[in-house]
């Protein structure tokens, strides 16, 4: 009796190697009738193409990559002079400002980790969560930051998607999100800073440099959907505070 199939999230539901092949398994369960509707807010070209296998012949809306930046998220970075000096920044950042909750994306586990015994250390509460954790840790983590009882959450890629929380208006990425091939990451770029700025609601992003190979894998990822990311100084913290401060208004 199913007469709508929903994939959310879709580019990732169908990709080969991943949860592809379960998804066509359960397609080829349904009525012949049934209407199949694919939602993601990014589609790479290989994944587009086995898209055809799930929903052939569909009727397509699609946006260009430089159409899909959220207006009402300001994007910034700071250029940091080492790997070390980034967490001096992060940790200059939060002393400094009112921020409802913030998510800090990270590349590793072991960075998560790190940063949140050093921020804790240093007297912020924070929690880490990545896929390594078992499932009811990670419940109770996103348990309490939904509930609004952890105000900085340290993740890797994990929750880059789908999680909508009206409280967040900050989005760090303390590593710039790279493939697997080690190159400049727009779409999960994009998931991960769509984290804030929900519902219309205003927010923020600020990207760490260190390195001029990190430069250019945020100015990579920054032509190919078209957005203005701002520089905000680390040797002036008063006016880095105003700027941060009027964006997150």
């Amino acid at each position: 009796r199913v007469k709508l199939f929903v994939l959310d999230e879709a580019d990732s539901m169908i990709e080969q190697g991943g949860l592809g092949d379960q998804t066509l398994r359960i397609k080829k369960l349904l009525p012949t009738g049934c209407q199949v509707v694919l939602f993601s807010a990014t589609f790479p070209d290989h994944v587009r193409t086995f898209a055809q296998r799930v929903a052939p012949n569909a009727n397509e809306i699609r946006l260009k990559a430089t159409e899909l930046t959220v207006d009402g998220i300001k994007q910034f970075y700071v250029d940091c002079t080492d790997s070390d000096h980034k967490f001096v920044v992060l940790s200059q950042l939060y002393s400094l400002m009112t921020v409802g909750q913030s998510i800090i994306f990270v590349r590793t586990r072991k960075t998560a980790e790190k940063i949140a015994e050093r921020l804790n250390d240093d007297g912020h509460a924070v929690v880490f969560l990545h896929g390594t954790l078992d499932s009811q840790e990670r419940d109770k983590v996103m348990d309490g930051f939904r509930r609004g009882d952890i105000k900085v959450l340290i993740t890797t890629n994990v929750i880059a998607r789908g999680i909508d929380i009206q409280q967040v208006n900050l989005v760090l990425n303390y590593d710039i999100p790279l493939t697997g091939d080690g190159l400049p990451d727009p779409e999960t770029y994009l998931h991960r800073i769509g984290r804030t700025g929900r519902f219309g609601r205003t927010g923020a992003s600020i990207n760490f440099v260190h390195d001029q190979q990190s430069l250019d894998h945020m100015e990579a990822i920054q032509d190919t959907l078209g957005c203005d990311i701002i520089k905000v100084p680390t040797d002036d913290w008063e006016a880095a505070h105003k700027v941060l401060k009027r964006a997150l208004k």
